[in-house]
């Protein structure tokens, strides 16, 4: 059984395949890479794969019965580049996909559910037995804030009161290799998040905790909260994108209360505290 994770020297990729090789021979597994020279490191087999690529696609599926798909990062190309995938797996022969959705995709306000829906619809039409893995948000998206907001001494957002059931990267990639490891997996959806929830006052007070310094949380509204992302160089689009999503999580589309995710890896999510705490080791 040879198992396939695109995206392999991504962040999520790096975990699920360092978690995966503790469940099987690292000979099985292979890092599908735009650049197989940066996953040198990985200890496993490495083919490039590029999703803009449909031709060279196939060929690096060649003797991979099992794949992984982790959502591109090219928002706004995503759909098209995951359906060459598909496409390229239909042909290779692939048995299974594993695919990283969006957490309720089918109904999220969240501007990033339509390319997930439409990934998730080609996977129906392709006839190749999969599984859905609804990812919700990872907690490290808004701890990747924090040295901006020890410098500016306020956490900034649009989230409101908007309650976040977000977990650790981690959790997701062990969720990800026990659903690739598991028995009767195929044609299952799970929505996965964490299991406690938090709002981003929440959120601002234990990083006041640990900092000993006051960072309050600060809401603004969305196009004020864009223009100080821009402000602080992010393209256009991604600033309107981050503020649309606090928006959204406002309205409670990062909220879920089912814990699955925590069934899936058989313990506890990790708590907030403890991704604060890794960031601010790291920084």
């Amino acid at each position: 059984m040879n198992i396939g994770i695109t995206g392999a020297t991504g962040q999520l990729g790096r975990l699920v395949v360092k978690k995966l090789k503790e469940k099987v021979s690292p000979d099985t597994i292979v890092a599908l890479v735009r650049s197989p020279e940066k996953a040198r490191d990985l200890g496993v087999e490495a083919r490039k794969f590029d999703y803009t690529q449909p031709q060279e696609l196939v060929n690096a599926l060649n003797g991979i019965e099992y794949l992984l798909l982790i959502s591109g990062s090219e928002i706004g190309q995503r759909a098209q580049q995951h359906s060459n995938v598909i496409e390229a797996a239909k042909k290779a022969g692939v048995r299974w996909m594993v695919y990283t959705s969006l957490l309720h995709a089918d109904r999220s306000t969240l501007s990033l559910a339509g390319e997930h829906l439409e990934t998730e619809a080609a996977l129906r039409e392709s006839g190749i037995p999969h599984t859905l893995l609804r990812n919700g948000w990872y907690t490290e998206n808004y701890t990747g804030s924090i040295p901006g907001a020890l410098a500016g001494g306020a956490f900034l957002g649009s989230a409101g009161d908007g309650k976040i059931s977000s977990a650790a990267r981690l959790d997701y990639a062990e969720a990800a290799v026990a659903v690739l490891t598991g028995e009767n997996q195929k044609g299952k959806v799970y929505e996965l998040a964490g299991d406690t929830a938090y709002t981003l006052t929440n959120l601002a007070s234990e990083i006041s905790k640990q900092t000993g310094k006051e960072i309050p949380y600060k809401n603004l509204p969305e196009s004020e909260y864009a223009k100080v992302l821009k402000s602080v160089g992010l393209p256009e689009g991604i600033a309107e994108a981050i503020a649309s999503w606090d928006v959204s999580a406002s309205k409670g589309d990062l909220y879920d209360d089912d814990h699955q995710l925590s069934t899936l890896i058989g313990r506890r999510t990790t708590p907030m505290a403890q991704t604060v705490k890794d960031s601010l080791a790291k920084s």
